[in-house]
């Protein structure tokens, strides 16, 4: 996964009635903010200054270039002085990238012994910004506001997280899931409207017959499988466990194999996620285990059981975070058992296989092991305990009528014991407020037991993104009680009717 050269773009908005003067201090200072920021280290994208905004037909202008530049993943705009919205009309109308709504000003501190009118009519952000902000609510337009001075470190964060928020709207236009066979067989959760999802998203999901790609997997040559077991070998540790040594590495060079034959698949017919199914494997050797993890950790998306719309998901995150200093890692997880003990209470979280190591802690171990589903050759796999600390657990799911966005703020904790006969990578968290009230909301907002999930974003950059795609979105944190979720949930049946 390659980082593209995103930028954003800074429009001050302003007018001609205080004079020239004025208009090259308001043009001076917003270029001063734009260094400020690039130079900060705070924002992971770029920002580029634009010219000073004052007329409807120059407004209109710079946002339909906006709307074309390949490079802008979103609009900065700020009104240091007061800005006849009427103005902005047109423009706004037109617009289709995420936009902030910065409101500060360029001074921190009244400046008491000199301030004058002319002054107050320079630096009057507290006028015009309302006044912008009026006409994107007279519109029923979605942006995101963001209020505090600019040099504050606070705020300079605050605009980074929008951006990778901004850069995963941008982004999920440009997904495209391949569907290796079909859902699970009579499971309701992992279906859903793929037309509405592309309307709605942007995503094409297609389905590919099961054998087609295996084909692919097939004419991967043996020097290719080879050095890939060897790059194995070297990066994970080995788990005999009593297995012959032989047979073993038998079994992981099937899953070079898949890996190698599935990304040359993906790169050649433009896919960034794929979905599998342990029902449909026509004819591949084994489930795809160890390939699987190894992709996902590449940047490619993966949801199990055909559930495509988590697979979109776990792209569109793993985007998100890109360039993250010290990122902890994203992954599709899917809830499996609880912990019930007064106080140690949690949910165990692993899959069959397909858990990204990029969230792993420790040692990442290679094991093979039989899989009494799917009906092959026992798979390879990566073993290893996750990360722990806060982290967001996130599920789309289709109500039919609409989309909703399920976000849970939650707690990776380290289990009390060693679990030596559980073959497959796991975490272990506590859903916030607590797993009683966590997953009482969770099941009744009809949330998925599969899970789009980082340590890397926060509920609020999660929220902005199913904002931006005009969805509905619903959290469940350290504040949530049952009475006033359920209250949420009826508003919102009302507020998406459609």
């Amino acid at each position: 996964m390659q980082q593209k050269a995103y930028k954003f773009w800074f429009c001050t908005g302003s007018q001609d009635l205080y004079g020239d003067e004025c208009l090259a201090h308001v043009a001076e200072h917003s270029r001063i903010i734009v260094d400020a920021w690039n130079a900060s280290g705070n924002l992971p994208y770029e920002v580029v200054w634009k010219p000073t905004l004052i007329t409807n037909e120059l407004i209109r202008k710079t946002l339909n270039e906006a709307n074309t530049d390949e490079e802008c993943a979103g609009v900065i705009t700020w009104m240091h002085t007061f800005s006849p919205a009427k103005s902005w009309i047109l423009g706004l109308q037109e617009y289709r990238k995420p936009l902030l709504h910065l409101h500060t000003q360029f001074n921190q501190e009244i400046p008491y012994d000199s301030i004058d009118m002319d002054f107050m009519n320079e630096n009057q952000s507290a006028h015009g910004d309302r006044e912008y902000g009026h006409i994107f609510s007279r519109l029923g337009m979605e942006r995101k506001v963001v209020v505090g001075f600019w040099a504050d470190e606070a705020v300079q964060k605050n605009i980074g997280s929008w951006m990778r928020t901004a850069v995963g709207v941008i982004e999920s236009s440009h997904v495209r899931v391949m569907r290796v066979a079909d859902n699970m067989r009579n499971v309701a959760v992992t279906e859903g409207d793929k037309v509405e999802a592309q309307i709605q998203f942007g995503w094409e999901i297609d389905a590919y017959p099961v054998n087609e790609i295996a084909e692919r997997v097939n004419a991967v040559s043996k020097p290719d499988i080879d050095a890939l077991v060897e790059e194995y070998y070297s990066k994970y540790e080995i788990l005999l466990e009593g297995r012959d040594e032989k047979e073993f590495r038998e079994h992981v060079a099937v899953q070079a194999g898949i890996e190698i034959g599935f990304e040359r698949f993906l790169e050649e017919k433009g896919y960034q996620a794929i979905v599998t199914h342990f029902g449909d494997l026509g004819g591949l050797k084994q489930l795809p285990g160890l390939a699987i993890q190894r992709l996902m950790e590449k940047g490619y998306g993966f949801g199990g059981e055909g559930d495509w719309k988590t697979a979109a998901m776990v792209r569109i995150m793993k985007i998100m975070t890109q360039g993250m200093k010290d990122a902890k890692g994203t992954s599709f997880m899917e809830d499996y058992t609880y912990n019930l003990v007064p106080g140690k209470e949690g949910i165990l979280q692993a899959h069959m296989l397909e858990v990204c190591p990029s969230i792993a802690e420790g040692p990442i171990r290679i094991k093979e092991q039989p899989l009494s589903m799917g009906d092959r050759e026992d798979p390879a796999r990566l073993v290893f305990t996750s990360k722990t600390g806060p982290a967001v657990a996130t599920s789309l799911i289709d109500l039919g009528t609409r989309f909703r966005l399920i976000i849970n703020d939650v707690d990776c904790k380290k289990v009390e014991k060693p679990m030596p006969k559980l073959p497959v990578a796991t975490a272990f968290w506590t859903p916030r407020p607590n797993l009683q009230t966590g997953a009482q909301a969770w099941i009744l907002a009809g949330g998925a037991h599969h899970t789009a999930f980082s340590y890397d974003l926060t509920s609020e950059q999660m929220g902005d993104w199913a904002n931006a795609m005009g969805i509905e979105a619903v959290y469940i944190d350290k504040d949530t009680t049952i009475r006033q979720f359920k209250n949420e949930l009826r508003w919102n049946a009302a507020a998406y009717r459609k």
